[in-house]
């Protein structure tokens, strides 16, 4: 039996473990994903309505995180937009569409509540089967002025980019640790040896290709 529900306090230290199995060394050696919870909790970012965690049977395999982003504006106004990350399931039950219903499911209670849209990092691949689109096609760009591949938008309301071209800004609370405040923080879980992997330099080249597509 699936069950999509909030997190408990008392299971917040849980599923900061699960989140750290289900990342580590996949993007980097090690993961930092596990502390961007732990953090962004606290953080006045922090969209807790819209956080859930994914049980099959009982048992927590998976998790997502809100926290409040926007847009700078070439006008200089502000629009207020969404993000979620860190998104995760265990790596045992990978692959079976659990990722999809807690994705699919959170994304409806954001347009319900009246959030104006949702703005993301990551592969494409994994996003535009929820209608994700390249941020490119609403003039979005990050700080460099860049435009690329793996800053993916979905507007919950009609024209919610028009006139809204700028830049994007996601909380800092998602920002990189300092690595030493995460190696103390590892310190509260299970040793994990770090390792170089295919799927990091896959990660590198997606993070960083600029987007040159015509939309």
């Amino acid at each position: 039996m699936i069950n999509i529900r909030h997190e408990n306090k008392d299971e917040f230290k849980l599923v900061e473990a699960k989140t750290r199995d289900a990342f580590w060394n996949l993007y980097v050696p090690g993961c930092n994903e596990h502390l961007i919870v732990h953090h962004l909790r606290d953080s006045a970012d922090y969209i807790p309505d819209l956080s859930f965690i994914i049980e099959k049977d009982g048992e927590i395999i998976g998790s997502i995180f809100y926290s409040k982003s926007k847009i700078v504006t070439d006008t200089g106004s502000d629009l207020e937009t969404i993000t979620f990350g860190p998104v995760s399931i265990v790596q045992e039950f990978q692959g079976q569409g659990y990722g999809r219903q807690l994705i699919t499911y959170t994304i409806a209670q954001a347009k319900a509540a009246g959030y104006a849209a949702i703005i993301i990092g990551g592969y494409p691949k994994h996003y535009e089967r929820y209608g994700f689109v390249g941020a490119k096609k609403y003039g979005l760009r990050l700080a460099d002025g860049n435009y690329y591949t793996g800053m993916m938008a979905l507007p919950l309301k009609a024209h919610a980019f028009e006139g809204k071209q700028g830049i994007i800004q996601f909380s800092a609370v998602l920002e990189d640790s300092p690595e030493n405040e995460l190696m103390n923080f590892d310190q509260n879980f299970s040793n994990k040896e770090k390792l170089v992997t295919a799927s990091q330099r896959e990660f590198e080249q997606a993070v960083s290709e600029i987007d040159t597509r015509e939309f």
